[in-house]
């Protein structure tokens, strides 16, 4: 079986490089998906609606058209990785896990012990709280090959 791995979150760090080449290098049956990582492109996900006078509105168009993607492969994950990030807020991970959390889809929150608190909702939905890359990959190794 080949694994469907959804990255969300924090988009400023190399994390998802780091497990992508964990899990290439301990030959892992894995395919990653994410949501779109250039903040730019992702802002103006809308813009080929049209234009906006409202930085609101601008926003919800975009979001709209991010949605398509993320809905799409967070339903067809097969386990997510969530990532929070200690230098800005990612609402939209938030957002995520809780999707997750809805569709029923496991999930694995990958964040700095400092932040433990105002994560507490999102960690208890969760099946287990990483602080590294690497955590994360040797959970996947064990959920994959159960060693």
């Amino acid at each position: 079986m080949k694994w469907n791995v959804y990255l969300s979150g924090e988009i400023h760090t190399d994390w998802r490089e780091q497990i992508i080449q964990g899990c290439r290098e301990a030959d892992l049956p894995v395919e990653f998906t994410s949501a779109v990582t250039d903040h730019d492109a992702s802002d103006a996900a809308g813009d080929v609606l049209g234009a906006e006078s409202s930085h609101f509105w601008r926003d919800h168009k975009s979001a709209k058209v991010n949605a398509i993607r993320t809905k799409t492969q967070i339903e067809r994950c097969d386990i997510a990785v969530v990532r929070f990030g200690d230098k800005y807020k990612q609402w939209n991970a938030a957002f995520d896990a809780g999707f997750c959390a809805a569709l029923g889809k496991p999930y694995i929150t990958l964040h700095s012990a400092d932040i433990i608190h105002p994560l507490k909702e999102v960690d208890s939905a969760a099946m287990a709280w990483a602080q590294t890359p690497q955590q994360v990959i040797e959970l996947l190794a064990y959920v994959i090959n159960a060693k």
